[in-house]
């Protein structure tokens, strides 16, 4: 059965498409036409004798045509990767595994015959398991896709309970799988459904469901047995909506000179608001954990503290806790504390009225408390807030009202607190230049930026996203780094932190000819550091070390700021108490 519903899902799609497929020898223009008319996003290359050589994509073809390679054959530009040939009778469970995005399907002669996405093998398994009888949609067949899925997979009973829970899941939503076996879907997964497909038994294919601020692509399938509903699936298979949404829009800035009113037209209709917490960069543990801690406090009224050094992106984080908010649709109003003269601090946070001091503006002048009404207010660099104004601001955050200067009419503070700094207000509370009661009045929730040579993991992604937008930002073909200067750039302490790294590749970007930036091109401030080369073939062991290491750190730095109260530190990790316990044990921490 499994094999008959590969051959369906190729004769559905490509039966009457087969001909348009382009040759090695066409040109960039003729298959951007056959792309178009075909209304997909990735077409095979076939060569002399009709069997697939290669693959085009819209972004190659984009590659292609902002290279002025239009009249050039399209074989210049195609790529022999990120693909795998299957044949037309194979097992839709056996192709599953395989870790390509594309899949071209030949007969027995090694024709061409179809292609497939891995999105459509996951609606191939996604129809199978619903329309699987009852001697065959056991536990077996689950156990296989549960073990072997990439994707989210949650399986309930007719209670909605959970029965079954792989890691994929586990690990997207931080919750361990032992601690959701057992307990209410919709007291696990956000904002799910699951619970209501086993009482109504109507399946849903493709529909968006938000999971901690994030829009997620979700199939949720219900399960019969001798004709009762037993249970239900849910499927997480696109994690990545948002990064579709990004390519799309990239293809309409492309193409809008030549449709640019309908372009535009249908930019609008499909543009989503895209949160600023996708924007931060950065595979590491620690990244991961910051933006799970984001995701929690986000949803609450608690005040935050983000701490960490200049350039560590405190003011993304802020950003995001807005977006992910219910202030969301208010303003996000930023103020540099230190960036303030002390005599204009109170005027500048609270207005004035007219005629309260030499120079007022006729009318007053709101502050930024007013101008953030129903949002956010960002305080940046609050250890620089002068005392005299720590004092008011203490009084406005426990009373939630306030004053204009030289006013009398008391005005509701109506906007969420935020607040930063890359000073250690605990010994400025121990020295007496921060308040004590400020410091536990806006340090409900902590978040700790660790700085980028303590997450050396990140700088390559970091690198290759500064390269590409400021390549773009200059107009300049995209340059290309060589290992060795990666290497180079990974030992260097980045005390500038990511704005350091971002201005060494905007200089080395402008200043180097050619296309390709080796580690010669670099300053010699970084060339001269002493380090130990980062292992290219084997690197495992040493960023799993420097993963447990952080990890300890955090966890200690938890359980002090929570006074040993496990399910405070637990929270404050965005973790259940039940993985902290294991996490305890595992570093030693008993």
């Amino acid at each position: 059965m499994l094999q008959r519903k590969l051959q369906e899902l190729v004769v559905d799609k490509w039966m009457l498409q087969l001909a348009n497929t382009p040759r090695l020898s066409d040109s960039v223009m003729d298959t951007a036409i056959a792309l178009t008319k075909m209304n997909v996003d990735c077409l095979p290359i076939l060569g002399d004798s009709k069997n697939p050589i290669g693959i085009i994509t819209n972004r190659m073809l984009l590659d292609a045509f902002i290279h002025g390679g239009h009249d050039e054959p399209i074989f210049k530009y195609m790529s022999r990767e990120d693909f795998s040939i299957i044949c037309s009778d194979d097992s839709l469970l056996d192709i599953y595994k395989l870790p390509y995005q594309y899949f071209l399907v030949v007969n027995k002669e090694h024709i061409l015959v179809g292609m497939l996405t891995k999105n459509e093998i996951m609606k191939g398994l996604s129809i199978y398991i619903e329309g699987i009888n009852q001697d065959l949609h056991t536990t077996d067949i689950l156990d296989i896709i549960l073990n072997s899925a990439y994707e989210g997979v949650a399986v309930v009973d007719k209670d909605g309970i959970i029965v079954e829970f792989n890691e994929a899941y586990s690990r997207f939503i931080g919750v361990d799988k032992k601690d959701a076996i057992g307990r209410p879907v919709s007291e696990v997964i956000d904002n799910t459904n699951l619970h209501h497909t086993v009482k109504s038994g109507i399946s849903e294919r493709g529909v968006i469901q938000y999971i901690q601020g994030q829009p997620m692509v979700v199939h949720r399938i219900p399960l019969w047995k001798d004709g009762e509903l037993v249970g239900a699936v849910g499927m997480l298979i696109f994690e990545g909506v948002t990064e579709l949404y990004r390519i799309y829009e990239r293809f309409l800035e492309k193409t809008v000179q030549n449709r640019k009113i309908n372009s535009q037209k249908l930019f609008q209709n499909t543009k989503v608001s895209n949160s600023t917490i996708e924007q931060i960069i950065g595979t590491s543990e620690s990244v991961a954990n910051l933006k799970r801690m984001t995701r929690k406090v986000a949803k609450t009224e608690a005040t935050v503290l983000i701490t960490g050094e200049s350039g560590t992106g405190k003011e993304m984080f802020a950003h995001s806790i807005h977006d992910l908010s219910h202030y969301n649709q208010g303003p996000f109003i930023s103020v540099n504390c230190g960036a303030i003269p002390e005599h204009l601090f109170e005027s500048e946070l609270f207005g004035y009225e007219e005629g309260a001091f030499t120079g007022a503006k006729k009318g007053g002048k709101p502050g930024k408390f007013e101008l953030a009404e129903s949002g956010t207010i960002f305080l940046d660099e609050i250890g620089e807030m002068p005392q005299m104004m720590q004092t008011k601001l203490l009084r406005v955050l426990q009373e939630k009202m306030f004053e204009r200067v030289g006013g009398v009419k008391q005005i509701q503070l109506k906007a969420r607190v935020v607040t930063a700094t890359n000073r250690n207000l605990k010994e400025m509370v121990l020295s007496g230049t921060f308040r004590e009661d400020l410091y536990y009045r806006i340090n409900v929730i902590e978040l700790t930026i660790p700085p980028l040579r303590k997450r050396q993991e990140d700088v390559p992604i970091l690198i290759a996203h500064f390269l590409t937008d400021i390549c773009k930002k200059y107009e300049m073909a995209e340059k290309e780094i060589t290992g060795e200067a990666i290497s180079s750039l990974m030992g260097y302490e980045w005390y500038g932190n990511i704005r350091e790294l971002a201005n060494i590749i905007e200089k080395v970007v402008i200043l180097t000819e050619g296309n390709i930036i080796d580690s010669h091109h670099l300053p010699n401030y970084i060339k001269r550091q002493h380090f130990s080369p980062i292992p290219t073939l084997s690197p495992i062991n040493q960023l799993k070390k420097e993963e447990d290491n952080k990890e300890k750190e955090m966890i200690v730095q938890s359980l002090e700021e929570s006074a040993g109260n496990k399910s405070k530190a637990a929270d404050k990790l965005g973790i259940h108490r039940t993985t902290l316990y294991k996490k305890l044990k595992k570093h030693g921490l008993q």
